[in-house]
């Protein structure tokens, strides 16, 4: 198969939405799987591309090894702490073509759990599992061989899933709970807000998430419930998860987590307490699992 230039320009535009995807479960973020995928195009237009046979298993290899580049860079790149300002513009990123792909490929939970992962780990997890790509050529994009792909991707999978045997019987009533309280702070229900809250809840939060005008510390269900309205975009990006086994929310703009909302209920399965962290040492020593899919 002999291809030119416009040829090969023609097969990339028509492959860029798979690019785009394979790039963006494996960054977390549109605007990075976008410069990968970009990448992409620059270094297979300069290569020796007449002779490949499939170009599109050849274009998602370049696409994979151009993210896997960007996931070792920012793994070099130390976190600096976020103040309010530098929240607020990650959160301002979340974008309409994000939430598109977000609910065509992959869920925003599982890009929370993927980033805790080594790069290595989430290329093969993502590209086996999610694209069918061959061990064989993960290994040559990882330089490892077939079979220690193979592990690689198990490994993946063992940690995005917790142990069956090791979710508390509360689990599934305070997943239920947890995710209602995030759709409803989604939508500004206060309301709905009201009845999953206890009456005499307690919401802390680190000074570093919220402008000055916010206490760090509020009580009441009322109070607790209007105060979302204020940050309903935050809402938006937030994602269910299981924090050290129990159930919890993520907030991941651009597939980057800033915040973790550890939420316990009381004796009548009402939200109690929601303690809200973006200190780095909390977030970084947190174990984060998926929770267990919804019934059919």
């Amino acid at each position: 198969m002999n291809v030119d230039l416009v040829d090969l320009a023609q097969h990339f535009e028509a492959d860029r939405g798979r690019l785009k995807s394979v790039a963006f479960q494996l960054l977390g973020s549109l605007s990075d799987a976008e410069d990968a995928v970009q990448a992409a195009w620059l270094k297979a237009s300069r290569s020796e591309y007449t002779a490949v046979a499939n170009l599109t298993a050849w274009l998602t290899t370049i696409t994979a090894r151009e993210a896997l580049d960007q996931l070792r860079s920012r793994r070099r790149r130390a976190e600096q702490p976020l103040d309010e300002a530098a929240v607020a513009d990650r959160f301002a990123v979340a974008a309409a073509d994000e939430d598109a792909l977000l609910a065509e490929s992959v869920s925003r939970a599982l890009l929370v759990v993927l980033d805790r992962l080594p790069p290595a780990q989430r290329v093969a997890f993502v590209l086996h599992d999610v694209f069918a790509v061959p061990f064989e050529t993960i290994a040559d994009l990882l330089d490892r061989s077939p079979a220690a792909a193979k592990k690689l991707a198990s490994r993946a999978r063992r940690r995005l899933h917790p142990a069956p045997a090791a979710a508390p019987p509360q689990t599934a009533e305070h997943l239920t709970v947890v995710r209602a309280f995030l759709a409803a702070s989604r939508g500004g229900d206060i309301d709905a807000l009201v009845k999953l809250l206890a009456p005499d809840v307690v919401r802390t939060v680190d000074p570093s998430l919220v402008p000055a005008d916010v206490p760090t510390e509020m009580r009441g269900a009322r109070a607790v419930a209007e105060e979302t309205r204020r940050f309903t975009n935050r809402a938006r990006a937030g994602a269910v998860v299981l924090i050290d086994g129990h159930p919890g929310i993520a907030l991941a703009p651009a597939g980057r987590l800033v915040a973790l909302l550890r939420i316990a209920l009381d004796a009548d399965n009402r939200i109690q307490v929601i303690d809200i962290t973006a200190d780095p040492e909390r977030l970084g020593n947190a174990v984060l699992t998926l929770p267990p899919a919804l019934p059919s």
